[in-house]
């Protein structure tokens, strides 16, 4: 019963999260950013709700860079990667409250347990998945709080930049979408970075396998 509870709650949040989606889109915050950043608390409040109500409307993390760059530029990269990270707690938490020992969860584990918590929270970061999708996959993983913070405030690092060059061109973004924030250059390369970080495990994981036939 209690499993059948949690799986029902979880998809609730889930519809609500869609039901946002569709019903809801960034350009309007994107549109007032020159009156949000005029006042220097207005705009702190700005990003503070923006972070709190992000993973309710299911906007890409990356919006918080572009806003974070259009105030402050690349002074704010702190403050992003701050808030990217605690705006993808909520989706980490459920799924990790969520998490019943099913096949995705146990193949979760067993990945983390080949890459080590931080490793794999930030090859997951580097990856070019949307971010809530890659929370949820993390918290099935069993992935401690703290692992899952600071591997993506590093992992997102490629994807935050972007995002505050974009910010410091709002014209183009407004013209264009959010979807022209990441170039595929940017994409390839965290693409390769992260295959980089699995070397060193996939090698050693392979090498314990031979072993373990012979």
């Amino acid at each position: 019963m209690q499993r059948r509870s949690r799986a029902a709650l979880g998809a609730a949040i889930l519809l609500l999260v869609a039901v946002g989606a569709v019903l809801t889109s960034p350009r309007w915050l994107l549109a007032r950013l020159d009156w949000l950043a005029a006042d220097p608390v207005r705009f702190v409040a700005a990003l503070v709700v923006l972070a709190l109500v992000r993973p309710l409307l299911a906007w890409p993390t990356t919006l918080i860079a572009v806003v974070v760059g259009y105030g402050w530029g690349f002074r704010g990269l702190p403050v992003a990667l701050a808030l990217i990270a605690l705006t993808s707690v909520p989706p980490f938490l459920l799924a990790r409250h969520s998490a019943d020992g099913g096949r995705f969860a146990t193949a979760g584990a067993k990945a983390v347990d080949a890459t080590g918590d931080l490793r794999g929270v930030i090859v997951s970061r580097l990856l070019p998945a949307p971010s809530d999708v890659v929370s949820v996959g993390i918290g099935l993983s069993g992935v401690p709080v703290r692992a899952f913070l600071v591997g993506t405030a590093i992992g997102e690092l490629p994807w935050a930049v972007a995002g505050i060059v974009a910010g410091r061109s709002i014209d183009r973004v407004l013209r264009e979408g959010l979807g022209s924030v990441v170039e595929p250059e940017l994409i390839v390369a965290a693409a390769v970075a992260a295959v980089l970080l699995l070397a060193g495990p996939a090698y050693r994981h392979f090498r314990a396998e031979s072993t373990d036939l012979t």
